[in-house]
């Protein structure tokens, strides 16, 4: 019995298969953790959603921004992007079904002192607060109102988590911070702009590993490609697991038991 941390997907059916069956993975035994951003960019978005979701109680995911992007397409009004690969799933027979196991998805996952969320955690969040965070989006996300939750969900304001943020602003703040941070300052002010490598971080700003916590926390997250994995100068306890799959790098699972972890190379052109 085993649990596997994998990176994103962003739909590269093919390798997500060959990784399974390099783990000599078991359903019926073994636990998938998967940090998000399960499509979109890759080929195989369509077989990915599907795939995760026919793999049922194994499988424990957290929703990642492209994932947010898909819902906020198909019921939220937004329009598609120039690179996405979501048409497939948009006039798939089954497509209602697929977006209602997406949308039933939260924002972190918490267990055995591991707390994983897609793009990663506020230095001052406690595992407890974010969980309670994720679950206060579920609750809009599950609600009749979700449409116009969708509708309004994407911007970068407010750019800080404080406690007494209310309404749409607050689901905002948490839905940014847990599936797009990557640079903060002292504050836990997020910058939108930089996503490259640590030294594309604007002055003042600073990967958010980096800040130090008060726990000792396993932290899991994906989101950053451009860290190839690694996580140089982390203060806490932390594990970058998108390796760039779609980008040309590789898919990555980390043996959360063991620390091993088993990689596959992309099979895609690694353009856009």
């Amino acid at each position: 019995m085993s649990t596997y941390a994998i990176g994103d997907l962003h739909g590269c059916y093919v390798e997500f298969i060959a990784l399974l069956e390099q783990l000599n993975f078991d359903p019926a035994q073994d636990t998938l953790w998967l940090v998000g951003d399960l499509i979109n960019r890759g080929p195989g978005s369509l077989d990915c959603l599907r795939e995760v979701k026919a793999l049922g109680n194994s499988v424990r995911c957290v929703l990642g921004n492209h994932d947010f992007h898909l819902l906020v397409v198909a019921r939220g009004g937004g329009q598609l992007k120039k690179y996405d690969t979501l048409d497939d799933i948009l006039a798939a027979p089954d497509r209602e079904g697929l977006l209602d196991w997406l949308q039933s998805q939260p924002l972190a996952v918490y267990q055995d002192d591991a707390l994983m969320a897609h793009a990663g955690v506020l230095p001052f969040w406690s595992a407890q607060q974010t969980v309670s965070l994720s679950q206060e989006v579920q609750v809009a996300l599950s609600s009749e109102h979700s449409g116009a939750f969708l509708t309004q969900l994407f911007g970068n304001h407010p750019d800080r988590f404080v406690d007494d943020l209310e309404g749409i602003d607050r689901l905002r703040c948490i839905v940014n911070v847990l599936t797009r941070m990557r640079f903060i300052d002292a504050q836990g002010r997020l910058d939108f702009a930089a996503k490259e490598g640590l030294d594309s971080a604007p002055k003042g700003f600073y990967p958010w590993f980096q800040y130090p916590r008060n726990d000792d926390l396993k932290l899991l997250f994906g989101h950053w490609a451009a860290l190839e994995g690694q996580t140089p100068g982390a203060q806490v306890n932390v594990s970058a697991i998108d390796t760039g799959c779609v980008w040309g790098g590789s898919l990555t699972a980390l043996n959360l038991e063991t620390g091993e972890r088993t990689s596959v190379p992309s099979q895609q052109a690694g353009g856009r």
